[in-house]
């Protein structure tokens, strides 16, 4: 997998160097990167501890300095232990690593001048191999705002809930809030309520004694106590059963679990983020969750919208999956404006997850590490390519016949 972490390491990282001379495009990077929330500094400028900085300068530069070596003592008389060098207005895409990927190499084409600079995928790119996890691939205003707004929310310890279709990134949104908090070194852990056996939920939120149930063989302290000091995301939380909602809320007011098969109480210092898909209004009405519950966890509502009314969050988006998906980095395909357009112009209704499955097959039809138009190919199309493959083969099915009844 071509990660983040094995291009420029820990997920530390405190800013990047961006050495603006020479390098006509320094500003929309910088301006992406800002968008992503990843601190920047123009050269000059107090590049970090060095701990986890990355200098980035145009192949120009290099040039001008004397070459690679000249740019590597640049980077270490700043302390930046990363060095990506960018190539603009080449004929051809490339990427490339040296020194076990402490440097990366980056040959862009040049961008169309129409390209607005969310579509500008080699920039975003460059800003995705940039990036960090903590980090979020976001380009439209819709996202900017909302993780503006998550990132206030995070320098408090309010309970947080996140509502938004399904595929539209609300567990990235609890994880943002959770890396931008003062919990970030502590644990972060997600549970699936819809996934877990209603039997079984209980054991697994709160933990269990030796002996407490049959199967019970050990102990089990529960992802309550797991995620002491950090988040627990609390997943689909409209999926939780009834009889164990009275139970979580108990939980949440008191800042204490109590074990299956113990009386004693123990104390959790855990900050709550919960997601859901539903109407929580209906599903109060309808007698599925309790009201009390839901106003302990509504503290202060976040929400995420379809793929579809945020356009501009494509091809960022693009972009960290398939570094994602790659095998490495100098494996991650070009993408065509052809492909940018089809992909823009599609109304997602898988949201992300849709949009990963295209791309992974994209990675597959990808011919000379280029992705067009023609290797987008959409639930919607895979639909109607099997209706076609159905058709056909009824007609050859009915010619058979047709064929043995004139013998």
């Amino acid at each position: 997998m071509g990660s983040v972490e094995t291009l420029f390491g820990s997920h530390t990282m405190n800013s990047i160097c961006l050495e603006k001379e020479l390098f006509s495009a320094a500003e929309r990077l910088a301006t992406i990167l800002s968008c992503r929330m990843v601190p920047v500094t123009m050269a000059g400028g107090d590049a970090g501890d060095g701990r986890s900085s990355t200098f980035v300068c145009s192949a120009a530069f290099e040039k001008k300095l004397g070459g690679q070596e000249a740019v590597v003592a640049k980077g270490r008389a700043i302390r930046a232990g990363q060095l990506m060098i960018i190539a603009e207005d080449q004929p051809s895409f490339a990427i490339s690593e040296e020194f076990g990927g402490k440097l990366v190499r980056l040959s862009l084409p040049k961008a169309g001048p129409a390209n607005p600079i969310c579509d500008d995928y080699g920039l975003q790119l460059a800003a995705t191999l940039l990036s960090s996890d903590i980090n979020v691939a976001a380009g439209d205003k819709v996202s900017l705002d909302l993780l503006t707004l998550a990132k206030r929310v995070a320098q408090t310890d309010v309970t947080v809930f996140v509502n938004g279709p399904t595929g539209t990134g609300k567990e990235v949104l609890a994880r943002f809030v959770h890396n931008h908090s003062s919990r970030s070194k502590a644990p972060f852990v997600a549970v699936n309520c819809a996934a877990i056996p209603e039997n079984m939920l209980e054991a697994i939120l709160f933990g269990h004694e030796k002996g407490a149930f049959t199967g019970a063989s050990t102990a089990n302290k529960g992802i309550f106590r797991a995620a002491d000091g950090g988040t627990l995301l609390l997943d689909e939380i409209s999926e939780m059963p009834m009889s164990l909602q009275a139970k979580l809320l108990r939980v949440l007011q008191e800042k204490a679990v109590t074990p299956i098969g113990s009386h004693a109480d123990v104390a959790v210092d855990v900050r709550v983020v919960a997601t859901t898909n539903r109407n929580m209004t209906d599903e109060i009405r309808k007698g599925n969750f309790r009201e009390d519950l839901y106003y302990r966890l509504n503290v202060f509502p976040l929400n995420t919208t379809a793929v579809a009314d945020r356009g501009d969050d494509i091809v960022p988006i693009v972009t960290f999956l398939l570094n994602r998906h790659s095998t490495t980095a100098a494996t991650i395909p070009w993408l065509e404006d052809s492909a940018v357009a089809k992909l823009r112009g599609y109304s997602w209704p898988g949201n992300v997850r849709e949009l990963e499955n295209v791309l992974q097959r994209a990675l597959v039809l990808s011919v000379n590490g280029k992705i067009t138009a023609t290797e987008i190919i959409t639930d919607d199309s895979l639909h109607l390519m099997a209706g076609q493959q159905l058709a056909m083969a009824e007609s050859a099915q009915v010619n058979h016949g047709a064929m043995v009844a004139h013998r």
